[in-house]
């Protein structure tokens, strides 16, 4: 970050302030302190970042921004709300530079596409990008923060759960290209249906100039219908012939994936060291907006095979003769059905899913379970194995369709009945919300298989 007085930070965030210094840093979490930086003390049902102020000055920090009035020895920017302040200041902090950003959200593949984009974008520029998925309303300011007078492009990443949040990120990031990826169900609990879905994702276009590239997927059925004359609508897909980026000639095995990308009349191979169809629809998107951005079309193609999977998203492992996918970072009806693609996609004797809830589904929980169930089955699942309560609903489906199921609430049940059901040349797919802490049964596994 590069510096800013604690004046034009006041002024940027609608405050006032006790005294001029200097920072050089954003943060807003005391147990990491930032020597120099500016602590902004947010709060929450079960937290208040009012009471480490005294720790942030012990730790060096350089000021403080806060809505109660404090003794302290550094100074002090007093504003109204601090997490309304914390975008006003991340905006302001934006406007100082004239950078490429590519804004993207979506129901599914977020962050794989965020990390492919900045694959595509940093073979030409020094980049800066959404760390982990750190993508909402307290995470998106500090890639923001993250941008200095070296950065020469940024891509950042936006979550939502609720209308209004993409609005107001879209007003901090000014994109000038965007990407969304698909209009899945993941939220729908707060939006109640699809197209709701859809109308909050377009939020996106309100920090964006009028002729900007909006990248969407024209394979899915909500996005390829979206229309807008004030800006430059590129469609990807591979199902969808009219769209303007697509692959073919699709290969895959367990270890990644390889295409050729169709644009403008001319073909590109490339490849992506990570399985399953998906990937593809995520390499798409990446190739646009880097190319969007002025990145020439073969490094953007090629910058694709550097992408690394990361966290627990479809990480693959083989361990005494089996071949094990640990994607347990998020799960929603989409990633679900992919995860499932993936699976099938790898030769084995055996196909077996361990499938964890899907949480955050409300009213619509049942039936999107009951949906992956059946849809198990339709692409020949062998066994699944289903872990927590919602997903009881995954296994009744599936048995109604042919496929042996068991249902499973405990981890350390489920883990006996893996290692004892588990053989060499078997291919297994773990796959939940992140809440249901499914690697713990994966780990549990691999100790088992470690020990034998």
């Amino acid at each position: 970050m590069k510096e800013l007085k604690i004046s034009e930070a006041a002024k940027a965030a609608g405050g006032r302030y006790t005294s001029e210094g200097v920072f050089t840093g954003v943060y807003t979490d005391s147990r990491k302190p930032l020597k120099g930086g500016l602590f902004i003390a947010l709060e929450g049902e079960k937290f208040d970042g009012h009471d480490f102020i005294e720790n942030a000055e012990k730790d060096g920090a350089a000021a403080v921004m806060c809505r109660k009035e404090v003794k302290c020895s550094i100074p002090v920017i007093y504003v109204k709300d601090t997490k309304t302040a914390l975008l006003k200041l991340a905006a302001y902090y934006r406007s100082l530079f004239s950078i490429p950003v590519i804004g993207l959200t979506g129901s599914v593949g977020k962050t794989t596409t965020k990390e492919m984009t900045a694959l595509a974008a940093s073979s030409v520029y020094r980049t800066v990008k959404t760390q982990g998925n750190l993508n909402n309303e307290i995470g998106m300011p500090m890639t923001i923060f993250n941008i200095d007078d070296t950065t020469q492009a940024a891509v950042i990443e936006m979550g939502m759960n609720h209308f209004g949040e993409i609005s107001r990120l879209t007003a901090v990031s000014k994109p000038d290209a965007a990407i969304i990826t698909n209009i899945g169900v993941s939220h729908i609990e707060n939006l109640g249906s699809r197209e709701n879905i859809l109308k909050a994702k377009l939020e996106i276009l309100e920090g964006m100039k009028e002729g900007s590239p909006l990248i969407l997927n024209g394979d899915n059925d909500l996005l390829k219908t979206v229309k807008n004359e004030k800006y430059n609508i590129i469609f990807f897909g591979i199902e969808n012939d009219n769209a303007d980026i697509t692959a073919s000639d699709i290969e895959e095995n367990s270890e990644g994936i390889s295409f050729c990308i169709n644009y403008k009349g001319k073909k590109y191979n490339t490849y992506v060291p990570s399985p399953g169809i998906h990937n593809v629809y995520n390499a798409l998107a990446a190739f646009g907006a880097g190319v969007a951005i002025g990145v020439p079309e073969e490094k953007a193609a090629d910058a694709l095979k550097n992408y690394v999977p990361s966290g627990m998203r479809q990480k693959i492992t083989s361990k005494g003769g089996i071949t094990f996918i640990e994607d347990c970072y998020n799960a929603s009806p989409d990633s679900v059905k992919a995860g499932i693609n993936t699976l099938k996609g790898i030769k084995a004797s055996r196909h077996i899913a361990v499938l964890g809830d899907m949480l955050e589904l409300g009213d619509f929980s049942s039936s999107l379970h009951s949906r992956c169930g059946k849809y198990a089955a339709e692409k020949g699942v062998d066994l699944l194995f289903t872990y927590g309560e919602a997903s009881g609903n995954t296994a009744e489906e599936a048995e109604k369709n042919g496929i042996k199921a068991y249902r499973f609430r405990d981890e350390n049940e489920l883990v006996k009945a893996l290692v004892k059901e588990l053989k060499a040349g078997d291919a297994v797919l773990f796959k939940a919300s992140r809440g249901m802490k499914l690697e713990n049964v994966i780990n549990g596994v691999y100790e088992v298989i470690d020990n034998n």
